[in-house]
């Protein structure tokens, strides 16, 4: 009773997040997972290295794992997945890679290739069904920039809308995929660090472009934003950091109230290095990166660490309730609420 009159009456918050447990769904993939998809609370995709491509249609209880013919090396660094038998994944660094599976992973098609020594592809985002974006690091100091309005199929150089140059050593992290942000309507965030750290807005579905600072902490190859997401046009969050020195937290997590023009620290920040975040709802974040877990239940302002554990990747189900994070030696774990 004094437990329950304490939580109620000292420290809601604490209690709150005290009851947030994570599940081992698998840990049996030679695969260091970054990619992450979930498309429901039954289906579920992941993708990594050694060309691994992870299925699951019954909510994590059993798995297919799979490996595109001819691609076996390939780093595939983010997947997009629409239901349990169509998906694109991409394969970041040169040769890169765009692939797409219509028949749940069985065989794949190349939709894109490119060669140049220079192309790293950061993370790839949807407005709908058929219209899609992907970003990459600078190339003669423009960030690369595709679109597709097939659902895939086919994919549309459009690196000459963003006029903004890029800095010297100003580029994206594909540590988790969500270093870009699509909501429907053709809004679309890139969150670049490095050197400097800039937020790159498109209203209008890449047409056009804003460019916007970023406070976060930045100046060197391994720091800046690994992650953003936005509940609606004017909230968001960025976490990142140092993924070098994963344990600091000196100002890794900011959030914004007007759609990525200026940011602000929140009173109690997540624990470490974060590569990736997720509105679950309004109110309640998830964030996780090598050095554990951190949730937040008041919309981003105070976050409390519940899991040592290291990921790289954490999204909510776009149909249902479902919270998942992968990582290393293909780990799939589910939020325990």
């Amino acid at each position: 009773m004094k437990k329950i009159l304490w939580c109620l009456l000292m420290a809601p918050f604490f209690c709150a997040a005290q009851s947030y447990s994570i599940k081992p769904l698998n840990e049996s993939a030679k695969t260091s997972l970054r990619g992450l998809s979930v498309v429901s609370d039954q289906v579920i995709w992941v993708s990594g290295s050694n060309g691994s491509v992870g299925k699951t249609t019954d909510g994590g209880a059993t798995w297919k794992w799979l490996k595109p013919k001819g691609y076996e090396k390939i780093d595939f660094r983010d997947i997009e997945a629409f239901d349990d038998r169509q998906a694109i994944i991409v394969g970041i660094a040169s040769p890169a890679y765009i692939l797409k599976t219509v028949d749940g992973g069985e065989t794949w098609t190349e939709n894109y290739k490119n060669v140049d020594s220079a192309i790293f592809l950061d993370g790839l985002g949807f407005w709908d069904k058929n219209k899609g974006i992907i970003f990459g690091d600078p190339i003669n100091d423009k960030m690369s920039l595709l679109k597709t309005t097939d659902a895939g199929k086919t994919w549309q150089d459009v690196s000459a809308n963003l006029k903004f140059p890029l800095a010297k050593g100003e580029a994206g992290f594909a540590a988790s995929g969500t270093t870009i942000k699509t909501l429907p309507g053709g809004k679309t965030w890139v969150a670049s660090g490095g050197s400097v750290s800039n937020i790159y807005f498109s209203p209008d579905y890449g047409q056009n472009w804003q460019v916007f600072k970023c406070p976060i902490l930045q100046g060197e190859n391994s720091t800046g934003p690994f992650s953003i997401d936005f509940f609606n046009e004017k909230t968001g969050v960025v976490v990142g950091g140092n993924y070098l020195k994963d344990k600091e937290n000196s100002n890794n997590v900011l959030l914004t109230n007007d759609g990525g023009k200026t940011w602000q620290k929140p009173a109690t920040p997540v624990l470490g290095f974060r590569s990736a975040v997720n509105y679950i709802n309004a109110k309640t974040l998830i964030a996780t990166g090598t050095s554990g877990t951190d949730v937040s239940t008041d919309g981003g302002q105070n976050w409390k660490h519940i899991s040592d554990q290291s990921f790289n990747a954490v999204q909510k189900a776009k149909k249902g309730k479902n919270v998942i994070l992968a990582g290393e030696k293909g780990s799939v774990y589910q939020l325990v609420l």
